[in-house]
C-alpha cells in the first residue's frame, strides 16, 4: 500500500477541527478564536513534535510508522473504523482487531479525560494499564511504564515483590489466589496460543507460589468491593472500585472512590493536593 498524502492530510485536519479541548481533557484557555484543537495540542496528545505533525497536514515529511499512526489514532480519539482508515491512508495495513488490541475506544477516553479528581485507569483483560488519570498516577505510580509481560499486574505480582507494597499485607493471600484464578480463566477462554496462556507458562517456571495456586484449579474468585491501597505519604486508603467494560476490546475503565466522610475520603483529597504539587 502507498501513502495517500492528500487524503491523510485532509483527514487529520478534519478530525483536529472537530475536537474541542474539553473533549480530550485540555483546558480551553483564553484567546481561542477558532474551533477545534491547535496543531500543537494534537502533537502533545499524539506524543510527537508540532513540526512533525504540521508537516503531515501539509502533505510533507516521511511516511509515518505504524507506531506513529497508532499514537495519532489514539490522540485524536478515533473509533476503530476511523483508526483503520487512518492506517490505510498512511500506507499501512490496519492492526488485527480483537481482545489483544490496545486502541482505547473514544467513549472510554472521554470519560477518563473528565476524571481529574478521581483515581482511574484503563486496563486490558490481562491487567495491563493503558492510560491513567493524574490521581491514578498519584495513587499507584505510573503503571504504564512497564514493558513486556511485566505490564500485567498479575505477572508483576508473582515476579516483582515491590508490587505488593501497594496493598495491605492481610490482602496478599487473597490477591494471589485472585490473580491465579483470573489468569486460569483467561488462558482457558483465549486458548493455548494466547498471551494469557504464555503468561501462565512463564509464571509456572518462575514462581513457586503461582505454581502451587495453579495446581489448585481455582476459578471464579472476584475482587472485593473495597480495595485497600497503601500510599507512602497518606497511608491506607479503602476505595470502592467501579468497572466499566468495553466488550469489543475487552478493556475496562476502573474508577476508585472513597465513601464521603470517611478517613479514606480525606486522605484521597490530600493525595489530590500532593499529586498536583508533584506534577507542577
Amino acid at each position: 500500500m502507498e501513502i495517500d498524502r492528500g487524503g491523510l492530510a485532509a483527514f487529520l485536519r478534519h478530525r483536529r477541527e472537530l475536537l474541542q479541548p474539553e473533549d480530550v481533557g485540555l483546558p480551553r484557555g483564553q484567546r481561542r478564536r477558532t474551533g477545534g484543537l491547535r496543531r500543537e495540542e494534537v502533537a502533545v496528545l499524539c506524543h510527537m513534535s508540532t513540526d512533525y505533525y504540521a508537516r503531515l497536514e501539509r502533505e510533507r515529511g516521511p511516511q509515518p510508522s505504524e507506531q506513529m499512526i497508532a499514537s495519532m489514532a489514539q490522540g485524536l480519539h478515533l473509533s476503530l473504523e476511523e483508526r483503520d482508515h487512518l492506517f490505510r491512508l498512511a500506507g499501512h495495513t490496519p492492526p488485527v482487531r480483537g481482545t489483544t488490541g490496545e486502541h482505547i475506544s473514544p467513549g472510554l477516553l472521554r470519560i477518563l479525560d473528565r476524571l481529574d479528581d478521581t483515581p482511574a485507569e484503563i486496563v486490558t483483560e490481562l491487567g495491563e494499564t493503558l492510560r491513567q488519570s493524574p490521581l491514578g498516577v498519584a495513587l499507584t505510580g505510573d503503571t504504564t511504564r512497564y514493558t513486556g509481560l511485566a505490564r500485567s499486574i498479575g505477572y508483576r505480582w508473582f515476579t516483582e515483590p515491590a508490587t505488593r507494597s501497594l496493598y495491605v499485607a492481610e490482602d496478599h493471600d487473597f490477591l494471589s489466589r485472585m490473580f491465579a484464578s483470573g489468569l486460569r480463566e483467561l488462558a482457558t477462554l483465549r486458548g493455548a496460543g494466547s498471551r494469557a496462556a504464555h503468561c501462565a507458562e512463564l509464571l509456572l517456571g518462575r514462581s513457586d507460589e503461582f505454581r502451587r495456586l495453579w495446581e489448585q484449579h481455582e476459578v471464579g474468585i472476584r475482587p472485593h468491593e473495597v480495595k485497600r491501597f497503601i500510599h507512602p505519604e497518606v497511608g491506607v486508603l479503602e476505595l470502592n472500585c467501579q468497572r466499566l467494560l468495553d466488550p469489543d476490546q475487552s478493556h475496562s475503565l476502573l474508577v476508585y472512590t472513597a465513601a464521603p466522610g470517611s478517613e479514606s475520603y480525606d486522605r484521597l483529597r490530600l493525595l489530590s493536593v500532593i499529586g498536583a504539587q508533584a506534577m507542577s
